[in-house]
């Protein structure tokens, strides 16, 4: 592993080039581009925010200010739920590439899951916006937490490095596993605290949950701007989670290479 992990390292200016190349013929054929990062997602915090604050009157299923809440979770949520879908197919899109190439073949994995951190980095500055609302209205205090915010980051890439690593030689050999990706991404998201906060689920659900990784990334994120704070079980699990996910990736990957390159 460490030796693969050192591999990836020493291409790592062709690592960016990929990204770039994977950014540049994404927003290319569009004509609102990058405005798309940021507006899916604000525009789905905002039918979120409708349906459970004024349709369903759910009451307080979450950390107040509750459209922050979402949008927070959501910009993660994008940028998980874009990554897994990436790098399932990752290396069948880049069949060609993948067998004449000499480089390490994870690379074409984790530029993936670069490609899609970059655009959650760029979608920032509309939370950092609404931040700025919110305070000026007094309706967040900013807390020292904040400075975990990258430690979420890091999290969240290696959870993501890890889930890529292990799906993408499997999709190779069972094409059927983009469906069962698809359908996992849809329970998940409502099993992740994205719409709302752990405090709210029945307590025989919460033990169960609690074993999701995401808790302790999206805690990291919101930490510095909720009354809640960061909580530091759920991050304890994330970063177990995490670490296990990126070992057993490298490991199934290496596992699987040569199928892989019989397959494609």
């Amino acid at each position: 592993m460490i030796k693969r992990i050192a591999a990836v390292a020493r291409r790592r200016e062709i690592l960016w080039t990929l990204v770039q190349r994977d950014l540049r013929v994404r927003y290319s054929r569009s004509l609102l581009g990058y405005v798309w990062t940021v507006l899916d997602p604000l525009l789905m915090a905002s039918v979120y925010f409708v349906v459970f604050t004024f349709i369903f009157k759910a009451g307080r299923v979450a950390d107040t200010p509750y459209f922050l809440y979402l949008l927070s979770g959501l910009l993660a949520w994008q940028w998980f739920t874009g990554a897994v879908t990436d790098t399932t197919k990752s290396l069948i899109q880049e069949a060609r590439l993948v067998r004449s190439t000499n480089l390490p073949r994870e690379v074409w994995v984790i530029r993936c899951v670069v490609a899609k951190g970059v655009e959650y980095v760029l979608s920032l500055p509309i939370l950092v916006g609404f931040v700025i609302y919110y305070l000026a209205r007094g309706r967040v205090d900013l807390d020292w937490e904040l400075v975990f915010f990258p430690l979420a980051l890091v999290l969240q890439f290696l959870l993501l490095v890890g889930l890529g690593l292990l799906l993408a030689p499997v999709t190779v050999l069972a094409t059927d596993m983009q469906r069962v990706v698809r359908i996992f991404l849809r329970f998940f998201f409502y099993l992740s605290p994205v719409l709302y906060g752990l405090q709210s689920v029945p307590d025989q659900l919460r033990a169960v949950l609690i074993l999701n990784p995401l808790n302790g990334i999206l805690s990291l994120y919101r930490g510095g701007l909720f009354e809640r704070g960061v909580s530091w079980v759920d991050v304890g699990v994330s970063v177990v989670m995490s670490l296990l996910l990126v070992v057993l990736g490298f490991w199934a990957f290496s596992r699987l290479e040569r199928s892989v390159l019989k397959e494609i």
